[in-house]
């Protein structure tokens, strides 16, 4: 008996051939359309968190505003007048006299001082 040449390869046949052509076609769709399916379920999540953020930047300059707002209301509350009137219609508080405080300085007096 006689040894075959090892450098010789068997051939494909043509089934075997159309078999790998049509799973390397299978796969490389498959491929393609997971790649496309991600792509587009990354887009889609990028725009609803740009919705979100747009729709809290939003809130946020509506919450400023009102923080203005009501910081300017407690300046309008705070103001002596508005207190005085207050106080006097429903609290029946009375305003007092003013007084008049008289110091007298005597300048012939010396104080005296302690020395160190």
């Amino acid at each position: 008996m006689m040894a075959k040449p090892l450098s010789r390869r068997k051939r494909r046949s043509k089934k075997q051939r159309e078999f790998i052509n049509s799973l390397l076609f299978f796969v490389v769709s498959l491929l393609s359309i997971s790649g496309l399916l991600t792509y587009l379920w990354v887009y889609n999540e990028i725009n609803i968190t740009e919705r979100e953020s747009s729709a809290l930047e939003k809130i946020r300059t509506n919450l400023a505003a009102q923080n203005v707002d009501l910081r300017s209301q407690i300046a309008g509350l705070m103001r002596v007048d508005r207190i005085t009137e207050i106080a006097e219609s429903k609290l029946n508080m009375v305003t007092p006299e003013p007084e008049t405080l008289v110091v007298f300085i005597d300048y012939a007096v010396k104080v005296k001082t302690k020395k160190k």
